[in-house]
């Protein structure tokens, strides 16, 4: 911008002395600044300056964002070109692990999903970098110091799919405890007997929630329509679900100790790391089911593992795991890598007759994924605009 004042004040300073000490027109003493012995210093000036509107006018527009963008579903990529107009970008099928070698020197918006990390090695690649705009209320799969030091923004969708997540967690529930997966198996072998597939009614059963913001809230609002008997914990008890929705805020010991279904809500940060662990597992009741719809690492695995074999829980419902993503390579029969113990014991997880265990799945509708968009878009859109909304740095 100081170089277009400098410019600007340069020529015309210039024309203005032509028209007032030869009393020429604006079209005659621009003719004559181009004539001048020196016109081609006056020809790169007025190029500079016409170059330096145009890109401030785009600037203004957004035009000038160079942006990197991991998607999945062709219709997403069509959606956002649809709704980023004027954004330069690049489309990347599949996700930064994919993808270890690209780098982009003048990107400066880099957006994804939850499935692809951002390390800090992966930020180097991406010098010019002033945001990351991830497609997901949760971002622990992003260096957030590497991040912060690098002055580069993260921006989040902070609700999204409430409905969409707390009807999953009844999914799982009720696949676990009415064993449903067992009976459609069982007839997929044209076996239609109904011994050992007995299961357990909902109604009547104490649910404990574990954390009661947007998604925890409607699982407590779901839990009350089905007639459960529904007791919750959390830093901030919501008291609109304890008057209108009769739910009883308990300590985490009490929660663990009183319910039949045990189900988890809350954020994945240094505080929540192992919040149910090898310790208070066994605070649990004695055939419980535990439901994870949140983050596998809330969960120690090992402590999961010894509650199954001990008899305390009588099965479990996950829909994500400690180290998932390992899984993924191990799964794929990846042996380049050396096996953890989490992975040996997720491994026995997915093959338990009494656990479900499906790929981090449950916000996965249409409606859910508009949503993801529609934030994202917004929250490009307004950090370009420079009123930057949703960031958590």
């Amino acid at each position: 911008m100081w170089l277009f004042w400098l410019i600007s004040k340069l020529l015309l300073g210039e024309l203005l002395m032509l028209k007032i000490s030869r009393a020429l027109s604006p079209r005659q003493a621009i003719i004559v600044v181009l004539n001048k012995r020196n016109n081609i210093f006056f020809i790169i000036l007025i190029f500079i300056f016409v170059w330096s509107i145009v890109k401030s006018i785009k600037k203004s527009k957004g035009f000038t964002m160079k942006m990197v963008c991991f998607y999945n579903f062709e219709w997403e990529k069509e959606y956002l070109q649809k709704n980023l107009l004027g954004f330069e970008i690049r489309f990347i099928k599949g996700t930064t692990a994919e993808t270890s070698v690209f780098s982009d020197q003048e990107a400066q918006i880099l957006c994804l999903f939850i499935d692809s990390p951002v390390s800090k090695e992966l930020l180097k690649r991406f010098p010019s970098l002033k945001l990351i705009a991830t497609r997901s209320t949760g971002f622990n799969h992003i260096d957030s110091d590497a991040a912060k030091k690098l002055k580069i923004s993260i921006c989040t969708v902070p609700a999204y799919g409430k409905h969409t997540v707390a009807e999953y967690t009844f999914g799982l529930m009720i696949i676990v405890m009415r064993k449903i997966y067992e009976a459609c198996s069982r007839v997929r072998a044209h076996d239609f007997s109904r011994e050992g597939l007995c299961g357990s009614d909902l109604c009547g059963k104490t649910l404990g929630v574990i954390g009661t913001g947007n998604i925890g809230s409607c699982v407590v609002k779901l839990g009350t329509a089905f007639g459960m008997n529904v007791c919750a914990c959390d830093m901030k008890p919501n008291e609109e679900l304890v008057c209108e929705n009769g739910c009883a805020y308990k300590t985490l010991a009490e929660l663990l100790f009183q319910s039949d279904i045990v189900t988890i809500h809350v954020p994945y940060n240094k505080g929540t790391h192992h919040l149910i662990n090898e310790e208070n597992i066994m605070q649990f009741k004695k055939g419980s089911f535990l439901i994870n719809t949140a983050r596998g690492p809330i969960v120690q695995t090992s402590a999961l593992v010894k509650a199954l074999k001990e008899g305390i829980l009588a099965g479990a419902g996950l829909d994500v795991l400690e180290e998932e993503g390992a899984m993924t390579h191990a799964l794929l029969g990846d042996h380049s890598r050396k096996e953890s113990q989490t992975i040996v014991e997720n491994n026995y997880l997915i093959e338990h007759p009494h656990v479900i265990v499906t790929s981090h799945n449950a916000f996965n509708s249409y409606e859910a994924r508009k949503i993801l968009l529609d934030c994202t878009i917004e929250n490009i859109k307004n950090f370009v605009g420079g009123h930057p909304t949703h960031l958590v740095l």
